[in-house]
């Protein structure tokens, strides 16, 4: 009998311990559950937080670039689109029925409006993927009559319900308040040139911004960076700083909402010492041809009208396409001619030689050589233009009459190395440090250079060559406009500058240097350069015009194109004589000569100018009267 019994105990006992081991179990499991529940809810809330929560940069607007009188050379324009919210067109089950949802939608739409779908399928994909919480933006850049084609449609859909606009304002709408429901019109900011080509390679254009790897954010909205000439020079200052906001999101990457936001501060503007009247002028003066040309005020520096011929609309170039086949243009539209182009300067340089000699000693105003049409250095013979024959000529009227003989003769009389020293310490050479990115230095040669460069000695055909504005001397448009300014104002090297200076008053310009020349080789030269366009004689006489002395220089440089031998027509000037205002640099390719070419369009660019100013003044005088 006492077998039984101790199996009963034994069953018991097992009994006991398994109890035990549940209620330790559930014990166990309790504190566990209140370690994470109650203990650390806060570590684990913020991981949660951390993981449905999104940063989303937005953009600032970019700041306005206007001209010297306030006129908007660049700003934005507000770009409407079509946005598909997908967190309101979501469907159950695998993410091809939301794609198959979101194209019935777009396919529904592009019947309305008009337009042809913009993104296909595979975009839809990607974006859900990729960037699930931010809106798709189905349509870019819609016209008025779409706009108006949606809102028609949309609005009228909902128009009987009194409580729609309600549900709108607090994000809600549903099937019964639109025609389309988790579709709205988007707007974002958009770069634009309200006159198109002007001064499009001074202004430059933008491009889309690639995201910075290092910025804490999930998604970025459209952004714009300069991509050349002053939008990407000045980027910085024009981009201004981004915003944010800080959306969260369900487990399947879909906004659920939005918890805060930072607007973003606009970029600052710039104005510039263009005068979009005057550069409207210059770029009419350029058109229909290859070439550049500068205007600057020789008080200051300040770069009143810069244009390249051809040139582009910066609108236009949103479109890859566009960009392309510009840069794939034989004629090369986007390279700025004035500031990136070197060319020989031929017979404009004559001026700088002159001043050269006199300065140096070796030379007067009375200094005469024998022009007989040609000279002759060793085997090298240099013809004068058209094969002139000038007689004797004393330095005055070389000038104006761009005697080749003289000035070859000049510059063996006076040195090849006097001549470079000049050039250089007018700045030729070297960059000008103008705000425009890419600026060619140019090149002034000389007995050093050409042994190091070209492994040989210097010859009286080099000194020839050098006097008279060809060789290897190479200079920018932008380079011969500070000389014309140089000469012009009296000797003050100023720095070119296209942004203007703040403040109530325009500052005075920077002054890289002064000239030191005499006021009586600055006469013989400036009276020569007046001559050149107010003489019957003077090679730019075409450029003369009534009312006002000019003075100025015509130059023909040769250059090889294509197996052809061409010509670069150039003419410098600066005007009124006695105290300038203006001062010009003119280069076009493919010329007869400069005093053909060049000096019939200064003419009327000038007139143009000068007319301006007198309507101006007439316009003031009424307004006091």
């Amino acid at each position: 009998m006492a077998e039984p019994v101790d199996q009963l105990d034994l069953e018991l006992t097992r009994a006991r311990s398994l109890l035990l081991g549940m209620v330790t179990a559930l014990i166990l499991l309790g504190a566990a559950l209140w370690r994470v529940q109650v203990l650390h809810t806060a570590r684990y809330a913020s991981r949660l937080d951390q993981q449905s929560m999104r940063r989303v940069r937005l953009p600032g607007a970019r700041g306005v670039i206007r001209d010297r009188n306030g006129e908007a050379l660049a700003d934005n324009r507000p770009s409407y689109g079509l946005a598909v919210y997908l967190e309101e067109l979501r469907q159950r089950g695998r993410a091809s029925n939301t794609v198959n949802r979101i194209e019935e939608v777009v396919d529904r739409l592009s019947g309305v409006l008009g337009l042809a779908r913009q993104v296909t399928r595979q975009d839809i994909a990607t974006h859900m993927v990729r960037r699930c919480p931010l809106p798709l933006l189905a349509w870019k850049d819609m016209d008025e009559v779409a706009l108006a084609r949606w809102a028609e449609h949309d609005l009228s859909f909902a128009g009987a319900d009194e409580v729609a606009p309600a549900r709108w304002a607090e994000g809600r709408r549903t099937e019964r308040d639109l025609a389309f429901p988790g579709v709205d019109v988007a707007v974002e900011p958009v770069r634009r040139y309200p006159r198109a080509s002007l001064a499009a390679h001074v202004l430059g254009f933008v491009g889309r911004l690639e995201p910075d790897a290092n910025e804490l954010y999930h998604f970025y909205l459209p952004d714009m960076e300069g991509r050349d000439g002053l939008e990407k020079a000045l980027n910085v200052r024009l981009a201004g700083v981004a915003g944010g906001e800080l959306i969260r999101v369900d487990a399947a990457g879909y906004k659920y909402r939005m918890e805060a936001g930072r607007d973003p501060i606009p970029g600052s503007d710039v104005q510039l010492t263009l005068d979009a009247r005057i550069q409207g002028f210059l770029e009419e003066a350029l058109a229909g041809t290859k070439g550049a040309g500068v205007i600057l005020d020789p008080r200051n520096g300040d770069v009143l009208a810069m244009a390249s011929s051809p040139t582009f609309c910066a609108d236009d170039l949103r479109q890859v396409e566009a960009y392309r086949r510009l840069e794939a243009d034989p004629d090369k539209p986007l390279f700025n001619r004035a500031v990136c182009g070197l060319y020989p300067p031929g017979s404009t340089f004559k001026p700088l030689v002159a001043l050269a000699a006199l300065e140096s000693g070796r030379a007067t105003e009375r200094t005469v050589f024998e022009c007989p049409g040609y000279f002759e250095i060793g085997n090298r013979r240099f013809n004068c233009f058209h094969q002139a024959v000038h007689g004797e000529l004393a330095l005055r009227d070389a000038i104006a009459q761009s005697c080749n003989v003289y000035f070859c003769q000049l510059g063996q009389q006076c040195g090849a190395e006097c001549v470079s020293r000049m050039a250089r310490e007018l700045g030729l050479g070297q960059a000008t440090g103008i705000e425009i990115r890419g600026e060619a230095a140019g090149l002034v040669p000389d007995p050093a250079w050409q042994r190091q460069r070209r492994r040989t000695g210097w010859r009286g055909g080099d000194t020839c060559n050098l006097s008279i504005g060809q060789g290897a001397l190479l200079v920018t448009p932008l380079q011969m406009a500070v000389m014309a300014a140089t000469i012009g104002n009296g000797g003050w090297v100023y720095r070119p500058r296209l942004v203007r200076p703040g403040g109530p008053a325009p500052a005075r310009g920077e002054a890289c240097r002064r000239m030191k020349w005499s006021a009586a080789a600055l006469s013989v030269v400036r009276g020569g350069m007046r001559d050149v366009v107010q003489s019957a004689e003077g090679t730019g006489r075409n450029a003369r015009i009534d009312g006002v002395a000019m003075a100025g220089k015509t130059g023909s440089a040769e250059y090889e194109e294509a197996g052809a031998r061409k010509v670069y027509g150039w003419m410098i000037v600066f005007a009124p004589y006695d105290q300038p205002r203006y001062a010009l640099a003119l280069v076009i390719a493919d010329a007869e000569s400069g005093g053909a070419t060049a000096a019939p369009r200064v003419r009327e660019l000038m007139r143009q100018i000068f007319a301006m100013e007198r309507d101006e003044a007439r316009v003031a005088r009424e307004g006091h009267s």
